[in-house]
């Protein structure tokens, strides 16, 4: 397993050129469960707060109240509330678009107990992502406290979910987060988006190296303070550093240098300058000569090839739009949206690792989302024999100094503990599903299942052995082939000429032929024969009754004279 973290640090905006890029909309997918009429699959737009669950599912029942359905007010002065009682289905509540932030109500519907928000557009539009209030309004203190998802979802699916609901019916859903990300293989690339002054943002800006590179002035005030160009140059210092840090092999210093500069470099207290960063880089036993060649003359007319390529990497490419939030967090090339928690962040990286390729961290309790705990993951159970249809890895052992996965699904946890490879696009397992415990090496391979090696089925002289056959070994299987005038023929490991084949179905029609002229000469010789017999036998009989043969005695008149 190999863990990669390309970070860059990037100035809040850019080239005005970079502003007619294209923004993507990060979705996830929302499956209505019931009633009939509304079942299927749908699209909803993660919001920019809260604690999406990447990588798991939640399943809950959809509530839409009669008062405050914009949920713009404290539910709790309506005298309502959606807290799941122990045992019971969580609720999603159901909240129109306008009036106030989405913020403000994601923050009331988790107050009143709700364990996630679905926002009803009020226009008919695609999907747009929820973000959080810009400018003062951005620094309520109730933003970093939202921990419930949120999903924005259209005008239509809003206006059906709320018929269904005026009619009584209970409209179940499920969020899922699990293809939220891509997880391809085991390998997980992240980047990280940010900018040295993230608590303040404006439009106005200042810039370095002629106007090339630009920041909103952090005070918005040009009169007095820090200028948009300060701003400049410490992120092209911190994108610097991780330079000189990755170079050297320790790319992890980057943290220290953003987090020790943050806390001892504040703008509020006047020691937002190169003198303070240089201190910071100095303790960390950097080499500060290095990062000011890497910085370069920011007066001069000339590009930074650094912030150049950081400009370069911000247009999106592929499934990856712009990067035109600050801070911005991009996981396997999708943009990652919501809360950025620790906790929340290492969840949507691990959800990023293809399944049973994922580190020990991820596996912890606090990373995985057991589905089955949340309604039973929305299946059938039946209480008193304490059975359910909602699928989890069994367990064997002590419970003390051994636990392995046994059973249905064991092999999702580390394989089952077997023998697991990937080569030249394909890949085998020695674990079984089927089966309890052991592992068992797949065919093409040899060994105990904890390690299986590859099979020569060449040079072992297990297959591909006719004369003419040209035998080649790949990983778990093997080719055979022949001359480019003959076809192989697997069952009976033979090489059969093409040409020969022909020859051979036409002699088989002329052997066909013959034999058919064959049979109708004999048969009419035959015919012939008994022909001939048969008019003997007449003639013969014709003589018999006027004439005596030679071999015929006399024969005596028995016949009487009658009367006239």
């Amino acid at each position: 397993m190999r863990l990669t973290f390309p970070l860059f640090t990037c100035v809040s905006f850019l080239l005005l050129s970079s502003s007619f890029g294209r923004f993507v909309v990060e979705k996830n997918s929302l499956k209505v469960a019931s009633p009939d009429s509304l079942k299927g699959l749908h699209e909803c737009a993660i919001g920019n707060f809260g604690v999406p669950q990447y990588g798991g599912t939640l399943v809950g029942s959809v509530f839409y109240p009669k008062s405050n359905q914009k949920a713009c007010s404290n539910f709790q002065d309506v005298d309502l509330s959606f807290k799941t009682k122990p045992g019971g289905i969580p609720i999603f509540l159901l909240a129109d678009r306008g009036d106030c932030y989405f913020t403000l109500k994601a923050w009331n519907a988790q107050n009143g107990g709700a364990a996630a928000i679905l926002v009803a557009d009020d226009r008919v539009e695609p999907l747009i992502t929820m973000d959080t209030p810009e400018e003062e309004d951005a620094r309520a203190d109730y933003l970093q406290n939202i921990t419930i998802p949120s999903a924005l979802i259209s005008k239509d699916l809003g206006d059906k979910i709320k018929k269904e609901l005026s009619k009584g019916e209970m409209v179940s859903i499920n969020l899922d987060w699990r293809e939220a990300l891509p997880h391809p293989d085991e390998r997980v690339e992240y980047e990280l988006w940010t900018n040295s002054n993230d608590e303040w943002s404006q439009c106005k800006s200042q810039c370095i190296n002629h106007g090339r590179y630009c920041a909103p002035d952090p005070e918005q005030d040009f009169s007095r303070g820090y200028d948009g160009k300060d701003v400049v140059e410490q992120n092209l210092r911190q994108a610097c550093f991780f330079k000189v840090a990755n170079e050297s092999g320790k790319p992890w210093q980057w943290w220290d240098y953003v987090t020790d500069f943050s806390i001892r470099c504040p703008m509020k207290e006047n020691k937002y300058t190169k003198e303070c960063a240089d201190k910071v880089i100095q303790s960390l036993g950097v080499d500060i000569k290095k990062i000011d060649e890497c910085v370069g003359d920011t007066e001069a007319d000339v590009e930074n090839p650094i912030l150049k390529a950081e400009q370069e990497s911000q247009i999106g490419k592929g499934s990856r739009g712009d990067v035109t939030i600050l801070p911005t967090l991009v996981v396997n090339n999708r943009q990652y949206r919501g809360k950025l928690d620790k906790g929340a962040v290492l969840k949507a990286i691990c959800s990023g690792f293809e399944e049973t390729t994922e580190p020990a961290i991820c596996l912890t309790k606090d990373m995985e989302t057991n589905e089955c705990l949340y309604n039973n993951g929305g299946c059938w159970q039946d209480k008193a024999a304490n059975i359910t249809a909602c699928r989890g890895v069994k367990f064997t052992g002590d419970g003390y100094t051994h636990c392995e996965a046994s059973g249905a699904l064991r092999c999702e946890i580390n394989n089952g503990g077997c023998w697991k490879g990937t080569k030249d696009g394909r890949t085998y397992s020695a674990c079984i599903d089927d089966r309890t415990k052991g592992c068992k090496c797949p065919p093409g391979f040899k060994g105990d299942g904890d390690s299986c090696e590859d099979i020569d089925e060449c040079k072992e002289k297990l297959a591909c052995q006719c004369p003419e056959c040209k035998c080649k070994n790949t990983w778990g299987s093997y080719e055979c082939s022949c001359s480019s005038n003959a076809l192989y023929i697997h069952e009976h490991d033979t090489c059969i000429s093409k040409d020969a084949s022909t020859e051979y179905s036409w002699s088989f029609v002329w052997v066909v032929f013959l034999g058919l002229a064959v049979a109708g000469v004999a048969g009419y010789a035959l015919y012939k024969y008994r022909i001939r017999r048969y008019m003997d036998s007449e003639i013969r009989a014709i003589m018999a009754q006027y004439m005596p043969l030679d071999n015929q005695g006399e024969v005596p008149n028995h016949m009487t004279q009658g009367h006239v």
